[in-house]
C-alpha cells in the first residue's frame, strides 16, 4: 500500500501531505455546506463533502509534473487511513473493517470519477446530477442549493487549475470562498 511510502520513502512530503489533508478536511467541515446549502450534517453527508473536496485537489495533483501524482496518491492513502481510524473510533469491529473500507473505496472512486468526468467535459448538467445524487442522497434538496454547489465546484476547480506544484508546498489551497455560497 502506498500509504506506507508516505512515512518511509517519501518522508520529506509527509508534512505537506498532512497539511493538505487538514486543509481539505477543514474546508469540507465548513458549516455553510450543511446549514446554507442543505447537505445533510450526517456521517454520510460529511463523507460526501470530504470526497468532493479530496477529488478536486487530487485531480489537479495527478496531472501536475512530479511529485504531483505521488502527492495525489499519498493524499488519498492518508484519507483512507483516516477513514479506517474513524471506523475503529465509532466501534466498527476488526472483522467488518475490510468490508466497510471496500464499500467506502468504491463510493469514493465512483464519485471521483463522476465529478472528474463532468468537470473535464465541462458538462454542468452531469455535475448537477452527480452532486444532487451524491451530496444529498434521498434528503430534500433545492435546485438552488445544488446549483450553488455546482458553481462552487466549478470555481474551485478553476482556481486549482491555475496552481503549480510549488503552490501546494507553500500556500493555502485555493478553494472558492464558501462565504459566496450562502
Amino acid at each position: 500500500m502506498a500509504f506506507f511510502g508516505l512515512f518511509g520513502r517519501r518522508r520529506k512530503n509527509r508534512e505537506v501531505i498532512e497539511r493538505l489533508y487538514k486543509a481539505v478536511v477543514d474546508q469540507s467541515r465548513s458549516i455553510i455546506f450543511y446549514q446554507n446549502i442543505g447537505v445533510p450534517d450526517t456521517l454520510e453527508g460529511r463523507f460526501e463533502v470530504l470526497t468532493l473536496h479530496m477529488t478536486l485537489v487530487t485531480r489537479r495533483l495527478k496531472v501536475m509534473p512530479s511529485p504531483g501524482p505521488d502527492m495525489s496518491q499519498d493524499l488519498v492513502d492518508l484519507t483512507f487511513a483516516q477513514f479506517e481510524a474513524a471506523l475503529r473510533e465509532i466501534g466498527v469491529g476488526d472483522i467488518s473493517i475490510p468490508k466497510r473500507m471496500k464499500v467506502m473505496a468504491s463510493a469514493y472512486l465512483g464519485r471521483a470519477s463522476a465529478y472528474d468526468e463532468a468537470l473535464r467535459m465541462g458538462d454542468k448538467n452531469a455535475l448537477l446530477d452527480a452532486l444532487g445524487r451524491n451530496l444529498y442522497g434521498t434528503a430534500p434538496k433545492s435546485e438552488d442549493s445544488v446549483e450553488k454547489m455546482a458553481n462552487y465546484v466549478i470555481q474551485t476547480a478553476k482556481k486549482l487549475e491555475n496552481s503549480v506544484v510549488s503552490d501546494f508546498y507553500s500556500e493555502a489551497l485555493p478553494f472558492f470562498a464558501v462565504t459566496e455560497l450562502g
